[in-house]
């Protein structure tokens, strides 16, 4: 015959109750472990200026010219280019930092603007797309972009580039594995890459 799980011992104490203490414990064990009851909570200490969450006015060093932007803080650096600055060269892919399309030059160090805040560039240099190619003049890397049809959707075609140029800037020498290791951070699902290193090893011919 099935026991009754509700039967009380000769103390009155019953099983359910025992684990109904039993999880309750363990649950203020967890909260006091972990503060998260409200008598311990503490708040952050203040370590700065806080903004927001207004929209507020920066300025910002974009391609050589100084931009006053009006954005919420949460706005990223690619949101701020594209529609803020009028600069929609920089295309948003992904959204998450996985397909560098994103790709812009902070002091001339390629970043993932879609992961970047657009205050927190201060006073940094920002160049864009659009910063490669001033007065209408092409980069090398975009005339050969053009010449090896390294580009087909194009949404990747930007960043691309910017990776692809900044590492002509830094080894204008470079071998078709260093192409390679350069771009694998930036995905094409168009399938052009041996179109890009041909067009980047090209371009390094051009600017020797």
């Amino acid at each position: 015959m099935k026991e009754d799980s509700n039967k009380s011992d000769t103390n009155g104490f019953t099983r359910r109750k025992f684990l109904r203490g039993a999880g309750i414990t363990t649950a203020g064990s967890v909260l006091l472990n972990t503060g998260l009851l409200a008598a311990d909570f503490h708040s952050a200490p203040e370590t700065g200026i806080y903004m927001g969450p207004d929209a507020v006015t920066v300025q910002m060093q974009i391609n050589g010219q100084m931009e006053h932007l009006t954005i919420e803080p949460r706005t990223t650096l690619a949101t701020a280019l594209r529609d803020h600055a009028g600069l929609t060269g920089t295309k948003v892919v992904c959204d998450r930092g996985s397909c560098s399309a994103c790709t812009v030059w902070i002091d001339g160090k390629p970043v993932n603007s879609c992961m970047t805040l657009a205050i927190d560039v201060g006073g940094r240099e920002v160049t864009t797309i659009e910063g490669l190619a001033p007065g209408g003049n092409l980069h090398p890397v975009q005339e050969a972009f053009i010449e090896h049809d390294a580009s087909q959707c194009g949404y990747c075609t930007p960043g691309m580039i910017m990776t692809c140029a900044h590492l002509l800037k830094e080894n204008p020498n470079p071998t078709l594995e260093d192409v390679k290791i350069a771009t694998r951070g930036n995905l094409c699902r168009c399938g052009t890459y041996p179109h890009v290193f041909k067009a980047t090893l090209a371009a390094a011919d051009k600017m020797k």
